[in-house]
């Protein structure tokens, strides 16, 4: 019988909640310990880490999951890779839901770097406004810098 791990905590993920539901699927939602509120699920959820691949094998084996599908944000590259290998481990069906990426554009101003460092190491000297897209953990990059004026969209 099938039975889904839908590894959340993106707006598809709860998208694809609702459809598994809709669908008599059995399934069960799975947040990061980090996600602070929430959106319900109308699948039976869990909050927390697995405690690495080794717990995500033995919660996989106990909840006789069949399926895993990889819904989550794509900064949460450690989950993914967890994901990867438990299912490896246990001959387990993975399908990674990956958001589109951005496509340069006629007028775009894009600069290629390789990391957060040297995305800071590419501001200006001088105080500039900055926008920043990127997860929290990635701001530590951006503190040597701190005459920029940073407007922030934190995930």
């Amino acid at each position: 019988m099938t039975r889904v791990l839908l590894l959340g905590g993106t707006s598809g993920a709860s998208q694809l909640a609702q459809a598994l539901h809709r669908t008599g699927v059995p399934a069960v939602f799975s947040y990061a310990g980090v996600t602070q509120a929430p959106v319900e699920q109308p699948l039976p959820t869990r909050t927390g880490g697995f405690g690495g691949v080794q717990g995500l094998v033995q919660f996989m084996r106990s909840e006789r999951i069949t399926h895993v599908v990889d819904a989550t944000h794509p900064f949460a590259a450690q989950m993914s890779g967890n994901a990867c290998a438990a299912c490896e481990a246990t001959g387990t069906a993975l399908l990674a839901l990956e958001r589109a990426p951005w496509v340069a554009q006629a007028g775009d101003r894009w600069i290629d770097v390789p990391d957060m460092d040297r995305a800071a190491a590419a501001l200006p000297q001088q105080p500039a406004r900055v926008f920043l897209a990127v997860g929290r953990k990635q701001l530590a990059a951006f503190a040597q810098q701190p005459w920029h004026h940073y407007l922030l969209r934190l995930v």
